[in-house]
């Protein structure tokens, strides 16, 4: 099998979806990896650390796309490379296709088969693809709304920890998952007063255990959310249906009702974005301002930390890339059934029910 490797193009994308030691065990496996040059470099990784592992390098990502019979990628295929397409290739990456509708009608269009990260989801309902960057972005959503929080950046002007006699700053963390519990984690060590909501009590229970009462949880409901943003210093919307369009938790009108100067920052805007107000943004520019609030919208936020994230991301997809490639689609399933649910286009149908229900609404 042939394994392509290219260069992310997404705006300020620097992760890479292989690393050497992936690309040397995929050639142990007797697969040939194809490489595009540069592809590593934003993650500080050259093309030579990809020689010596024995991959290709090749100069055109034309030359990759179209000589791998699968293409490992990190975000979804960008309108430049819809043209690369095709009903024999396999993609594996993430893809969010209810946020990129376009995205899912060029994959039906070319009949190429789609396999997202986000969507491969274990029978206990974790998703493991999915869990070590949500782990990078709930911890970097407390970095930059620190930050954001400064007055230079039109933020309160507010230390998130604050100081002796100096009260912190009160951070409401909606959704309790994987990214939530990490955004919780740094929040609560930076000293913040910290406030967890979620559907479930269970991931509530799980908090509550690590911190002994000391980050506040609520079982989540709307009138509740509305109150404790009236209140808030930085509110962290880190909520997920796989699959699925992030569900709206605040309006306009609540956002209107904050603290000038306050901060939102939506993790769930890959899938759509969990505030009326959010917009998706880039890394080189990532905040706007609506109502005197600073909203943070950035849809890889693991991308400002590259060299991490594509580490901790590889970790996790190169087991699942190496069985495909080894095994093909339907045996992989086989072995790994979590898979199934990472399908999502096949011979030109959304075939992941509710990516399909997302799109067709």
């Amino acid at each position: 099998m042939r394994v392509g490797v290219v260069r992310e193009t997404k705006i300020d994308e620097n992760r890479v979806a292989l690393t050497p030691s992936g690309a040397h065990a995929l050639v142990e496996d007797g697969h040939d990896v194809i490489v595009e040059s540069g592809a590593g470099s934003g993650s500080r990784i050259g093309d030579a650390e990809y020689q010596l592992a024995g991959a290709l390098i090749v100069d055109s990502a034309g030359d990759v796309w179209g000589g791998a019979d699968i293409i490992v990628k990190v975000k979804e295929p960008q309108e430049t490379e819809f043209e690369y397409l095709r009903d024999d290739l396999t993609l594996f990456t993430y893809l969010h296709l209810a946020a990129y509708p376009e995205v899912a009608k060029a994959l039906t269009d070319s009949g190429t088969t789609a396999i997202a990260y986000e969507t491969v989801q274990l029978p206990d309902r974790s998703l493991p693809l999915l869990a070590p960057m949500s782990e990078v972005a709930g911890r970097m959503s407390v970095q930059v709304g620190a930050r954001f929080l400064e007055s230079y950046a039109g933020g309160r002007g507010i230390l998130l920890g604050g100081v002796p006699g100096v009260e912190p700053a009160t951070v409401v963390i909606i959704g309790g998952g994987v990214a939530g519990s990490n955004a919780a984690q740094m929040a609560y060590g930076m000293g913040a007063d910290v406030h967890v909501f979620d559907m479930s009590p269970v991931p509530l229970r799980s908090i509550d255990r690590q911190y002994h009462g000391a980050v506040k949880t609520r079982v989540a409901s709307p009138f509740d959310i509305k109150n404790a943003a009236a209140n808030a210093d930085l509110i962290i919307g880190a909520v997920l249906l796989p699959g699925a369009r992030a569900p709206r938790l605040l309006n306009r009108e609540d956002v209107t009702k904050m603290r000038p100067g306050s901060v939102l920052v939506d993790i769930s805007i890959d899938q759509g974005g969990c505030f009326e107000t959010s917009r998706e943004t880039k890394h080189s520019d990532p905040t706007y301002i609506i109502d005197d609030v600073v909203h943070y919208a950035v849809g890889n936020i693991p991308g400002a930390v590259p060299r991490t994230s594509t580490f901790a991301l590889t970790n996790v997809t190169t087991p699942y890339l190496r069985l495909l490639a080894s095994e093909g689609l339907d045996a992989a399933i086989d072995r790994r059934p979590e898979l199934a649910g990472g399908l999502n286009v096949r011979h030109g149908q959304i075939v992941h029910e509710v990516v399909a229900a997302q799109l067709a609404v």
